[in-house]
């Protein structure tokens, strides 16, 4: 059995993203805001999450834009406390993840009990945020040094707002990366949230990965999942979920169930 599904007791898991609210510190944290306010949504959206039947919940602070390439620690203490405040109603598998800091994504995992992650841990990046350059030799010694052996690390091949700056083919870049760094699964994004990477790349990054699990990051909709599931080991789901499929609405129990309904019938016949 592999630890996918030792983990989330399936082969191509769903994750549904709980996109937290702006957090104290955050530019467009409400005047009058609170962190009360913030966890009540967060709980609400988990609860949609889970009633509607998704394999495991990454808590990420989505709202928190601009993204910081090194995230404030008012940021990773509000995150920690929403967990915090949750962690007794989660029923799936979860992971938190501070987005663009790969250090600060472990070091909030130590401090929440997450079981999984995923970040932008390796390369050199630019876009909207100026260069994003990670370290991802420092991150894996914190990782180490965290006594976080058993954590699982989901690294971003392409990113969802970024090119990487150099001529690398992705497939180039995912042979690298698995031989550097030894990842425990992929993501493969799209151009942003909401937007599909696209069943070719997904499924040319998988040969590549050779047994290696590569998610879908980005997109992943009811007029696509089976493509995305056929092509890949699973998705990370967020916008789809949401009241409408809009962005920045909360999450809808029904939409949830019936994307979920979807899945298994196509795991049922993948696996049939």
């Amino acid at each position: 059995m592999s630890w996918m599904n030792e983990l989330f007791h399936t082969e191509k898991p769903v994750i549904g993203l709980l996109h937290l609210r702006a957090l104290p510190g955050d530019p467009f944290f409400p005047a009058g805001g609170s962190i009360e306010e913030i966890i009540e949504a967060a709980r609400a959206d988990l609860h949609a999450l889970q009633a509607g039947g998704v394999d495991g919940v990454l808590v990420t602070n989505e709202f928190s834009m601009p993204y910081q390439k090194k995230v404030d620690g008012v940021t990773l203490a509000s995150m920690a406390m929403v967990v915090g405040a949750l962690k007794s109603e989660f029923r799936v598998p979860y992971g938190v993840e501070a987005i663009y800091d790969g250090d600060a994504t472990i070091e909030i995992c130590a401090a929440t009990g997450a079981a999984f992650t995923r970040c932008m841990f390796t390369g050199a990046w630019a876009g909207d945020l100026g260069l994003v350059d990670r370290d991802v030799a420092r991150t894996l010694r914190l990782k180490k040094a965290l006594g976080l052996d058993a954590l699982k690390l989901f690294y971003f091949v392409t990113s969802e707002g970024e090119v990487y700056l150099n001529d690398r083919s992705t497939l180039d870049i995912t042979k690298s990366l698995l031989f550097n760094c030894r990842p425990d699964a992929l993501v493969v994004g799209g151009t942003a949230a909401g937007e599909n990477p696209g069943p070719e790349l997904l499924s040319r990054v998988r040969t590549a990965a050779g047994g290696t699990p590569v998610i879908c990051g980005t997109g992943c909709r009811m007029n696509n999942v089976e493509q995305v599931l056929t092509a890949g080991d699973g998705a990370f789901v967020g916008t789809t979920f949401k009241v409408d499929g809009k962005f920045e609405n909360p999450v809808d129990a029904r939409r949830v169930g019936a994307f979920m309904d979807r899945v298994r019938q196509i795991r049922g016949v993948q696996h049939g």
